[in-house]
């Protein structure tokens, strides 16, 4: 029984991983061949090219993702958690704080995470402006349409958000098996008519490809890789559905359908090729073309769906561990907690997709901006992997250069190719990217001089209340929880209260929320207590980046420890930080402004914290960076 339980668990995750982790990747077809032999990249359409770019697109798939990802990567997981966020935190917990290689590590895997952000804005502009793009195949009388209509579906997709995807979520998993089924058949059909194609399976066509052609092959790999874009979506998701779903999802039936797929629109062009202008949606003939842009449509809605989830996702990580401010977010799910919705972040990214698309106008263009992004974060992900194998699982030396630097080689390649296309698109995610790696390495070191300016002028809290309770003040009755920051000394709040009140209540708290880099704290490991004497208490907090803090629970935990706490006879006293950019030290004066800015505009710590309102008590202080 237990045994037929797990199958159908597996089953169940391997569908729900169908639909939400190779959306992506799976709408690669739609657009990946088009491109490879667009006439920007002067690439001739002969048989020889033709097979050996097929090629290049089967073995890409295999080596790339299959071995790379799925079958090594997948297994660098942070207890549990995949994406750049968790591997960056399980390198440099790998190679210790004080190691060399700590700064650069976290430096590059901050920027291959800033690269997320701008895959995560091309995706569903590429994908659903692709799907649409089935209409013009149709008739040029739908030319003028796409854009507009691209531009609806993507407004109506955002709008939705905030409602979360509990309700259409368990269609998405049937709807992309259906996607992927017509990718085979389609595949399936056009390689019967022309089995020629299937030489494409020998890696040495490839080869021959990559030497007979040097300069348009080099060039040409630039679009090749589109064939490979979500790979990093698949590790990213590895905390939602586990390795083993995703590993039998993309053995079982993305890979095949995709191979099929690639091999077909090889076999059409073969045959036909005048269908080199748009072959995914000739594959069938024109009957077919109104019924898959529907279902291509659906396809890329659900592929946009996923990149935006994950965008929420990593904000969240990224906020955990100190890389951007403190915003709202909204819990869509009762029963999935990684199912959040974050406002700010939802509307900023609407806007720049729809700049994206309006500004690119067409797949074609944003083909050239998407490539960078992805091979760039593929590049980063290898160099990290590097770090865990060898610190973490103790692989011996020679081995994990080896292995590393045969991945590196492939991902170098395509990203140098793509870096031919920088005038071309690809400055659009590199400018994004380092507009958000400004904004948050802007706020860790702006955190880090207020950090540094409270540790100037903190005063011990062993010795402040020894000598406190010297001649103690007036005890009121009730538990007073003072939030105090690691190594923060007296909380500002405690002395502004004593200084106007001139009252203590009976029981002090002093609270400390640490955050830790792993994805989550056990139970037993979230909540410790150190009696300081004359009923006062240090609680310290423990949160990873992808647990939801939440004080009140905390305090619930706390009875276990022999702390009870009753709601209505506790007051939280909460210092709030003005911070004041100075002209002399710190930053530079533009980024003391951004930083300023931001702690402005960060949603509150009692709000963050998920702490009643209705026992909060603010207290002012100034700060100077």
């Amino acid at each position: 029984m237990v045994s037929q339980d797990k199958k159908n668990s597996l089953a169940a995750l391997t569908l729900a991983a169908v639909g939400i982790v190779y959306g992506d990747i799976g709408t690669s077809p739609l657009y990946t061949m088009k491109e490879v032999f667009s006439k920007e990249h002067g690439l001739p359409l002969t048989s020889e090219n033709l097979i050996g770019v097929v090629s290049l697109i089967v073995w890409g798939l295999i080596i790339i993702v299959s071995l790379k990802y799925v079958t090594l990567i997948l297994r660098a997981n942070n207890r549990g958690e995949g994406g750049i966020m968790a591997l960056m935190a399980l390198a440099l917990s790998s190679v210790g704080r004080h190691s060399r290689w700590y700064f650069p590590l976290m430096v590059m895997g901050l920027f291959g995470a800033t690269l997320f952000y701008g895959d995560s804005v091309i995706t569903p502009a590429i994908s659903v402006l692709s799907a649409v793009e089935g209409l013009s195949v149709a008739t040029s009388a739908f030319d003028p349409y796409v854009v507009p209509l691209t531009v609806v579906v993507l407004g109506v997709l955002y709008s939705l958000q905030q409602r979360g995807t509990a309700g259409i979520g368990k269609w998405f998993g049937p709807i992309m098996i259906v996607w992927f089924l017509v990718l085979a058949i389609m595949g399936i059909v056009n390689i019967v008519a022309e089995p020629g194609i299937l030489v494409a399976l020998n890696p040495l066509n490839a080869l021959h490809f990559l030497e007979g052609n040097k300069l348009l092959a080099f060039i040409s790999l630039g679009a090749v890789v589109l064939a490979f874009t979500g790979a990093e979506a698949l590790y990213a998701d590895m905390g939602h559905f586990g390795a083993k779903p995703i590993r039998t999802a993309w053995f079982m039936v993305v890979f095949p359908s995709l191979a099929l797929n690639y091999l077909g629109q090889g076999a059409l062009l073969l045959m036909h090729p005048e269908a080199v202008d748009n072959p995914f949606y000739q594959q069938l003939g024109a009957w077919s073309i109104y019924p898959l842009v529907v279902l291509a449509t659906m396809a890329a809605i659900i592929a946009s769906q996923a990149t935006i989830s994950g965008t929420f996702s990593m904000t969240k990580q990224a906020i955990a561990l100190g890389f951007l401010p403190r915003m709202k977010i909204e819990f869509t799910s009762a029963s999935h907690m990684g199912q959040i919705y974050i406002p700010a972040v939802n509307w900023l990214q609407m806007a720049v997709v729809m700049m994206a698309v309006i500004g690119f106008s067409s797949s074609s263009n944003l083909a050239a901006a998407y490539g960078i992004a992805v091979t760039a974060t593929m590049t980063v992900t290898t160099v990290l992997t590097f770090f865990v194998i060898r610190y973490r699982w103790k692989y011996n030396l020679p081995l994990c250069i080896i292995a590393t630097s045969f991945f590196l080689t492939i991902d170098l390649g395509f990203l140098s190719a793509n870096m031919l296309k920088l005038l071309h698109g690809g400055w659009f995610p590199l400018l994004l990217g380092a507009i958000l790696f400004t904004v948050m390495t802007t706020w860790k070191r702006g955190r880090e001089l207020v950090f540094e300016n409270l540790q100037r002028h903190a005063i011990p809290l062993e010795d402040f209340l020894s000598s406190l309770f010297v001649a103690p003040p007036t005890r009121v009755p009730g538990t007073a929880i003072f939030l105090r920051g690691e190594s923060d000394g007296v909380p500002h709040a405690m002395l502004h209260n004593l200084s106007h009140n001139k009252v203590l209540h009976e029981r002090v708290v002093f609270l400390t929320v640490h955050m830790k880099e792993v994805p989550y704290v056990p139970v037993e490991e979230e909540v410790r207590i150190s009696p300081l004497g004359d009923e006062c208490y240090q609680m310290d907090v423990y949160y990873g980046f992808k647990d939801v803090p939440d004080i009140p629970r905390a305090m619930a935990l706390a009875a276990e420890h022999g702390l009870e706490f009753e709601m209505m006879e506790t007051s939280f006293f909460i210092a709030r930080q003005t911070v004041v950019a100075h002209p002399t030290r710190g930053m530079a004066m533009w980024r003391e402004h951004i930083f300023v800015t931001m702690s402005r505009h960060a949603r509150g710590a009692a709000d963050y914290y998920q702490i009643p309102s209705n026992r909060v008590i603010e207290l002012g202080t100034k700060v100077e960076i």
